[in-house]
Protein backbone atom coordinates (compact mmCIF):
# COMPACT_ATOMS: atom_id res chain seq x y z
CA UNK A 1 0.00 0.00 0.00
CA UNK A 2 1.10 3.56 -0.69
CA UNK A 3 -0.46 6.77 0.58
CA UNK A 4 -1.41 8.54 -2.66
CA UNK A 5 -2.59 11.93 -1.41
CA UNK A 6 -3.84 14.05 1.43
CA UNK A 7 -6.94 16.05 0.51
CA UNK A 8 -8.24 19.29 1.98
CA UNK A 9 -11.80 20.39 1.30
CA UNK A 10 -12.25 24.14 1.11
CA UNK A 11 -14.89 26.78 0.50
CA UNK A 12 -12.31 28.94 -1.35
CA UNK A 13 -10.29 26.71 -3.66
CA UNK A 14 -8.51 29.56 -5.45
CA UNK A 15 -7.24 31.08 -2.18
CA UNK A 16 -6.00 27.74 -0.88
CA UNK A 17 -4.30 26.87 -4.18
CA UNK A 18 -2.59 30.28 -4.20
CA UNK A 19 -1.40 29.81 -0.60
CA UNK A 20 0.12 26.36 -1.20
CA UNK A 21 1.68 27.38 -4.51
CA UNK A 22 3.37 30.31 -2.75
CA UNK A 23 4.31 28.31 0.34
CA UNK A 24 5.80 25.38 -1.58
CA UNK A 25 6.93 26.97 -4.85
CA UNK A 26 5.08 24.14 -6.60
CA UNK A 27 2.56 24.91 -9.31
CA UNK A 28 -0.79 23.20 -8.82
CA UNK A 29 -2.24 20.97 -11.51
CA UNK A 30 -5.85 22.09 -11.94
CA UNK A 31 -7.53 18.85 -13.00
CA UNK A 32 -11.00 20.38 -12.77
CA UNK A 33 -12.37 23.79 -11.69
CA UNK A 34 -13.21 22.18 -8.32
CA UNK A 35 -9.96 20.21 -7.83
CA UNK A 36 -6.20 20.83 -7.79
CA UNK A 37 -3.09 18.84 -6.89
CA UNK A 38 0.37 19.85 -5.74
CA UNK A 39 2.60 16.92 -6.57
CA UNK A 40 5.86 16.26 -4.74
CA UNK A 41 8.25 13.31 -5.02
CA UNK A 42 6.93 11.89 -1.74
CA UNK A 43 3.21 12.54 -2.09
CA UNK A 44 0.42 14.74 -3.36
CA UNK A 45 -1.55 17.46 -1.62
CA UNK A 46 -5.02 17.49 -3.16
CA UNK A 47 -7.30 20.50 -2.77
CA UNK A 48 -11.00 20.16 -3.48
CA UNK A 49 -13.92 22.54 -3.41
CA UNK A 50 -16.54 21.86 -0.76
CA UNK A 51 -19.01 21.39 -3.61
CA UNK A 52 -17.40 17.96 -4.20
CA UNK A 53 -18.29 16.66 -0.72
CA UNK A 54 -21.86 15.53 -1.58
CA UNK A 55 -20.38 13.30 -4.29
CA UNK A 56 -18.66 11.34 -1.49
CA UNK A 57 -21.64 11.27 0.86
CA UNK A 58 -23.70 13.97 2.49
CA UNK A 59 -21.83 15.70 5.30
CA UNK A 60 -18.77 13.40 5.27
CA UNK A 61 -16.34 16.35 5.29
CA UNK A 62 -16.47 20.00 6.34
CA UNK A 63 -14.18 22.83 5.32
CA UNK A 64 -12.34 24.78 8.04
CA UNK A 65 -13.16 22.18 10.71
CA UNK A 66 -9.78 20.46 11.13
CA UNK A 67 -8.05 20.79 14.51
CA UNK A 68 -6.26 17.45 14.66
CA UNK A 69 -3.97 17.15 11.61
CA UNK A 70 -0.84 19.04 10.60
CA UNK A 71 0.78 19.02 7.18
CA UNK A 72 4.57 18.67 7.42
CA UNK A 73 6.83 20.00 4.67
CA UNK A 74 10.54 19.20 4.77
CA UNK A 75 12.40 22.29 3.55
CA UNK A 76 16.06 23.00 2.99
CA UNK A 77 16.17 26.09 5.23
CA UNK A 78 13.25 26.83 7.54
CA UNK A 79 14.51 30.34 8.30
CA UNK A 80 14.60 31.20 4.58
CA UNK A 81 11.08 29.76 4.25
CA UNK A 82 9.94 32.00 7.10
CA UNK A 83 11.44 35.08 5.44
CA UNK A 84 9.72 34.17 2.15
CA UNK A 85 6.32 33.60 3.78
CA UNK A 86 6.34 36.30 6.45
CA UNK A 87 4.37 38.79 4.34
CA UNK A 88 2.00 36.18 2.86
CA UNK A 89 0.92 34.18 5.91
CA UNK A 90 -1.75 35.80 8.04
CA UNK A 91 -1.42 33.41 11.00
CA UNK A 92 2.07 32.49 12.20
CA UNK A 93 1.59 30.03 15.07
CA UNK A 94 5.26 29.67 15.96
CA UNK A 95 8.25 31.38 14.35
CA UNK A 96 11.25 29.13 13.55
CA UNK A 97 12.00 27.21 16.73
CA UNK A 98 14.43 24.42 17.62
CA UNK A 99 12.42 21.41 18.74
CA UNK A 100 13.69 18.83 21.25
CA UNK A 101 13.57 16.04 18.64
CA UNK A 102 16.07 17.82 16.39
CA UNK A 103 13.94 19.76 13.93
CA UNK A 104 13.83 23.50 13.41
CA UNK A 105 10.15 24.18 12.75
CA UNK A 106 7.93 26.99 11.51
CA UNK A 107 4.21 26.57 12.23
CA UNK A 108 1.59 28.55 10.33
CA UNK A 109 -2.08 28.24 9.49
CA UNK A 110 -3.27 28.16 5.89
CA UNK A 111 -6.24 30.36 4.87
CA UNK A 112 -8.66 27.65 6.06
CA UNK A 113 -6.97 27.38 9.47
CA UNK A 114 -5.16 24.09 8.85
CA UNK A 115 -1.86 23.74 10.71
CA UNK A 116 1.18 23.64 8.42
CA UNK A 117 4.67 22.79 9.67
CA UNK A 118 7.75 23.65 7.63
CA UNK A 119 10.80 21.96 9.14
CA UNK A 120 14.50 21.41 8.66
CA UNK A 121 16.14 18.61 10.65
CA UNK A 122 19.43 19.29 12.38
CA UNK A 123 22.36 17.52 10.73
CA UNK A 124 22.26 14.80 13.40
CA UNK A 125 18.48 14.35 13.16
CA UNK A 126 18.68 14.23 9.36
CA UNK A 127 21.33 11.51 9.47
CA UNK A 128 19.19 9.46 11.85
CA UNK A 129 15.93 10.00 9.96
CA UNK A 130 17.19 9.56 6.43
CA UNK A 131 19.93 7.00 6.95
CA UNK A 132 19.81 3.96 4.70
CA UNK A 133 18.62 1.13 6.98
CA UNK A 134 20.03 -1.61 4.75
CA UNK A 135 23.26 -3.13 6.02
CA UNK A 136 26.31 -2.89 3.79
Amino acid sequence: MRLAATRIFTDDLDALVAFYETATSIGAARLHPMFAELRTPSGTLALAASATVPLLGEGVAEARANRSVALDFLVEDVDATYRALRDVVADVVNEPTDMPWGNRSLLVRDPDGNLVNFFTPSAEAARARFADPTPE
